[in-house]
């Protein structure tokens, strides 16, 4: 694995994280799948140190969407019967991101938005404060042309024999951590992306902006890194 030196001369650990849910409101629908990656420098090496990979019940009265469903393959019996509650993923977040942690996600925004609100209903949502966060797919989109997709980046960097995007959480997590091995070897800038997001300029920033995060406008194929502009 790429040493991530820039990275972790700053933070003792990084964590990578992906959700699958019931649909795209952020207050309203819920989280089904959470899945982590916890990496640390060992020996000057980053290191897969722990993967995390859980379904989540519904709250009452909750379901999954047929659509989604149909996408992520996880069936409304699959969270009754291996659903865990959502306390208690509230609490396994808390432990993995404690510390000198930096947040990284590909869409990040998204993700963000969805655990801040499941935080705030079942955990502590103070536990994001002070948390840098990296948003791989503001690096991807700075980096390659339209489209932005994760695949699309799972396939331009090569990677389609180690990874898949299949919707479900735990293997999309893992080609992110691919995907920003990746990015370290193409460029070694991953630092400037600290807490920079970018948004279509036609849609603006979708729900509640991040307090901690600068947001920039960022066109399908920018002519400069966002970080410059």
């Amino acid at each position: 694995m790429a040493q991530l030196n820039d990275l972790f001369a700053k933070y003792d650990r990084l964590v990578l994280f992906d959700t699958e849910t019931t649909g795209l409101d952020f207050s309203r629908d819920e989280i089904i799948e959470f899945a982590a990656v916890v990496v640390e420098q060992r020996d000057g090496r980053a290191e897969v140190i722990e993967q995390y990979d859980e379904l989540i019940a519904l709250s009452p009265g909750g379901f999954v969407p047929p659509k989604i469903q149909e996408l992520t393959g996880i069936s409304n019996e699959d969270l009754r019967e291996r659903g865990i509650s959502k306390t208690r993923v509230c609490c396994d977040i808390a432990r993995m991101f404690a510390g000198n942690t930096l947040l990284l996600a590909y869409n990040a925004h998204f993700d963000l938005s969805f655990l801040f609100y499941l935080l705030l209903r079942s955990g502590d949502p103070m536990i994001l404060k002070g948390k840098d966060k990296l948003d791989l797919l503001t690096v991807y989109k700075d980096r390659h042309s339209y489209p932005h997709k994760l695949c699309n980046a799972i396939e331009v960097y090569g990677l389609a024999d180690q990874v898949v995007n299949s919707h479900r959480a735990v293997d999309d997590v893992l080609a992110t951590v691919a995907v920003m091995l990746a990015m370290e070897a193409e460029q070694d800038d991953l630092k400037n992306y600290v807490n920079l997001f970018g948004y279509n300029p036609k849609y603006g920033v979708s729900g509640k902006p991040i307090g901690s995060v600068t947001y920039k406008p960022q066109p399908y194929n920018p002519i400069k890194p966002l970080y410059e502009a």
